[in-house]
């Protein structure tokens, strides 16, 4: 593709997106509540919002025991799987993430 057709591929795709965000922002102005509705005062309890709680995926296991795995300590990385369940990482159920992780910062530590 010629540098030419990106450039305007990147202007048509911006155009595109200006109209959007033009969309979007007439139909947030046209939901804004009234003076009269905001001065009542409102009888809905709002809900309560839980902290999301980040899911450790395996991907962020394999970031932590990979560097613990080339500094020399193969064995100790495979002696924490079998510990918890498996030979291999992806064999490993998920809900042992974050055990597994505590105990790789030990052995990186220690």
């Amino acid at each position: 593709m010629s540098r030419i057709k990106l450039l305007l591929d990147v202007v048509n795709d911006m155009e595109s997106l200006t109209e959007s965000l033009r969309t979007l922002a007439n139909a947030i102005a046209s939901d804004e509540p009234s003076v009269e509705s905001v001065e009542k005062p409102s009888t809905q309890e709002t809900p309560e919002v839980k902290p999301a709680v980040k899911t450790i995926s395996v991907e962020d296991v394999r970031a932590v025991l990979t560097p613990i795995s080339q500094s020399g300590k193969t064995a100790h990385v495979k002696a924490l799987l079998i510990k918890h369940g498996a030979n291999r990482l992806s064999d490993i159920d998920p809900s042992e993430y974050g055990s597994l992780l505590a105990d790789a910062e030990v052995l990186a530590n220690g």
